[in-house]
């Protein structure tokens, strides 16, 4: 009777930090043959002792296996690890945070040496890999038929998302939703500062302010609709003109718990300059506008 087995991808790792390490262990754990390297080489003894081949060299790392993953500080540290190494014939995947101009700049960089080359950019933080039901994932862009051949390895320690042949798409959408995390977390700061103060506990407001942030979320998806139409009266509920009358009382409210605007005013202060322009119908969604130039 035949085996039903099938080969593992061999696969080199290029960065021990603690992302770094996740995934190591991850594809250790699934029964990829891995080879790791790292500038601090101390950080690859327990890896060692769990199947992984050390490498004395980048360049060594490079030579081992056609997949070379890099996950790394930043672009000018995947330009220091693999200055001389030869990269020829490699499928080179960089998971290290970067802007879409580097990701762009890399993947140009790449072409030149004959490297074929995919950017990552990780929805997640270490704990995640290696955990499906923990939701953390990869988005990918670069080349289609890399992303394809490698999608099965790529995906042991975490989801992969694809978002296009554009090499800058990856390093996009990750910042764009960390930048709406953070978003989301200045006005979470902002709630907390108010009752600070007051004898209320944080954690009664937690569960409450969790459920209503919940609630409010699938307005993206009335803010794409009216992006996309380019018809921003769509579907609204609570227009422009009203929500900016109604914006003194959070100012108010701000000022006498004694907290700073700073987290809100920014925003505030958008939606006036919109609504001077003569649209009070609108949705918040104009806003947009004003931040683009």
């Amino acid at each position: 009777m035949a085996q039903n087995t099938v080969e593992k991808t061999s696969v080199t790792l290029l960065g021990l930090g603690a992302m770094g390490t996740a995934l190591a262990r991850t594809w250790l754990a699934a029964g990829h043959p891995l080879t790791v390297w790292n500038r601090t080489p101390a950080r690859a003894a327990a890896l060692a002792a769990e199947g992984a081949r050390v490498a004395d060299s980048a360049a060594e790392a490079v030579a081992a296996n056609t997949l070379v993953v890099v996950c790394l500080l930043d672009d000018t540290s995947v330009d220091e690890v693999l200055a001389g190494t030869d990269l020829a014939d490699r499928d080179l995947v960089n998971l290290t945070t970067s802007t879409p101009a580097q990701a762009r700049a890399r993947a140009e960089w790449a072409r030149e040496r004959g490297v074929r080359y995919l950017d990552g950019g990780i929805m997640a933080v270490p704990p995640m890999i290696g955990a499906p039901e923990a939701g953390g994932y990869v988005f990918y862009s670069g080349s289609w038929e890399l992303f394809e051949r490698h999608q099965q390895t790529l995906g042991v320690p975490a989801g992969t998302t694809y978002v296009g042949e554009d090499a800058g798409f990856a390093a996009l959408h990750d910042v764009a939703l960390l930048s709406a995390m953070y978003g989301m977390f200045a006005g979470a700061a902002h709630a907390f500062a108010l009752i600070r103060k007051e004898d209320i506990d944080p954690a009664a407001l937690a569960p409450l302010l969790a459920d209503w942030l919940v609630a409010m979320a699938p307005a993206v998806h009335q803010t794409a609709d009216q992006l996309r139409s380019g018809d921003y009266t769509k579907g609204v509920v609570s227009d422009l003109a009203m929500q900016v009358a109604g914006t003194p009382t959070f100012l108010s409210t701000a000022e006498q718990q004694g907290v700073s605007p700073e987290l809100l005013s920014p925003y505030f202060e958008l939606m006036r300059r919109r609504l001077a322009e003569g649209n009070g119908e609108e949705d918040l969604t104009g806003v947009i506008d004003l931040l683009v130039h």
